[in-house]
């Protein structure tokens, strides 16, 4: 089977765009993180080893959010999209970056995607 895991609305502040003003400080960013996990065959036995940690997941967030400027919400939402899909038992990840702050007249602007692990399985988040 397949579990859906996720981080919602997680709001950061970091060092993101290609414009010159974008460059001297950070800006509000709220992520979304869905991550379809595959199940093992026998019970998780409560058990924190037997599953995907969403503290590890919202860590690593953290971690690339804060670790150097990029220029785009792309950018930053791949290497999202790539340390969660570190451990192999998450099939696909499906990421979302916003900035908050862009537009006054917008709650954000931003991108979604969505990544697949090695062994490419029929989508469970849907859309194919």
């Amino acid at each position: 089977g397949l579990r859906l895991m996720f981080i919602r609305d997680l709001v950061l502040a970091c060092r993101i765009g290609v414009y010159h003003h974008e460059r001297f400080g950070d800006q509000r960013v709220q992520i979304n993180a869905v991550l379809g996990v595959r199940e093992a065959a026998e019970p998780n036995g409560d058990r924190l080893a037997a599953v995907v940690c969403y503290d590890r997941i919202a860590s690593a967030i953290r971690r690339v959010a804060a670790a150097e400027h990029v220029n785009l919400v792309e950018t930053l939402a791949e290497r999202i999209a790539e340390v969660c899909l570190d451990d192999p038992r998450v099939a696909v990840a499906r990421v979302r970056v916003e900035k908050l702050d862009l537009y006054a007249d917008a709650a954000g602007a931003g991108v979604e995607i969505e990544r697949w692990n090695r062994i490419r399985q029929r989508n469970p988040l849907g859309g194919g």
